[in-house]
């Protein structure tokens, strides 16, 4: 039950220009600052949150602007991906906040909210394909690399753009704000993979995450309150090879990946409850499928 002080709090959270403040801040994330200005910022954004830059590829000449620092690429092996037969990896670094069962109405539980695949995905249609399959939430936090990849090979059939607000999505907007990954906006890949069949990775906007960007061919953004966006591929699909690129977030944001029933004959393994609220790195398995 939320407290008084957490009621106030997500009223004023919903009263805020959020779009408006991203926006701002978006623009000035991306302007270019003198590096005798900009690089004493990046440091104490290091220290303060622990960031590695050991790992990172800095451009010749240093970042020129925040957003660059922010989305910097890694060193080549940085991220070892764990190359295991029928093995799903994580698509991020970050906090793997949680995971579990969709049921055969495509509803399943974060944090105790209720959600259904279509709401999330912005398709009844395409949400059937996971009817008694499975989730896994990855969040990603201001100190993370913020690059997403691959979670298996995937053959690329569609990608959606779904026009939303802009929430928080730390562990306050997750709890004040019901249904919030189905109400900001976020960008949905959905495609098959060889070993899993249909798996949908979800890239969930945030307040002051107003820019997801796509490796992969993909739509417009739409404006807010717009129509979704979407690119069907029914010839020529990309394929995304595991632990490749797909995308990227300005500041941090949240990964949704949802997996299609396992056919007879195969379960999923558990997933491992102990490592809730751990963090995890992409290329780490986060779900194995076996046979019984």
């Amino acid at each position: 039950m939320q407290s008084a002080t957490e009621r106030t709090a997500a009223r004023l959270l919903q009263m805020l220009p959020r779009e408006r403040i991203t926006r701002a801040l978006g623009k000035l994330t991306e302007a270019n600052v003198p590096r005798p200005i900009l690089d004493p910022v990046l440091h104490a954004y290091a220290k303060a949150y622990s960031v590695d830059l050991g790992e990172a590829v800095v451009p010749s000449g240093g970042f020129r602007t925040f957003n660059e620092f922010f989305t910097r690429e890694l060193r080549d092996g940085a991220r070892p991906i764990d190359g295991a037969e029928r093995t799903l990896v994580s698509p991020a670094d970050g906090r793997f906040d949680d995971a579990g069962a969709i049921d055969d109405r495509t509803r399943f539980f974060i944090k105790g909210r209720e959600y259904t695949a279509a709401s999330l995905l912005g398709s009844a249609e395409d949400a059937q394909h996971f009817a008694d399959g499975q989730f896994a939430i990855v969040y990603l936090s201001p100190r993370d690399y913020h690059r997403v990849h691959a979670p298996d090979r995937i053959e690329v059939e569609l990608v959606r753009h779904v026009p939303g607000v802009l929430f928080p999505v730390n562990d306050f907007g997750v709890r004040t704000v019901p249904g919030l990954f189905a109400k900001n906006e976020r960008v949905v890949v959905l495609g098959r993979s060889p070993d899993f069949g249909r798996v949908a990775v979800v890239l969930v906007g945030a307040m002051i995450v107003g820019k997801i960007d796509l490796y992969v061919p993909s739509p417009a953004r739409p404006p807010i309150g717009g129509p979704v966006a979407e690119r069907a591929f029914d010839v020529a699909r990309p394929v995304i090879e595991r632990g490749e690129q797909l995308g990227s977030f300005s500041l941090g944001s949240t990964v949704v990946m949802l997996v299609e029933r396992a056919p007879e004959g195969a379960l999923f393994d558990e997933w491992s409850k102990d490592k809730f609220g751990a963090l995890v790195r992409m290329g780490e398995p986060i779900l194995r499928r076996r046979s019984t």
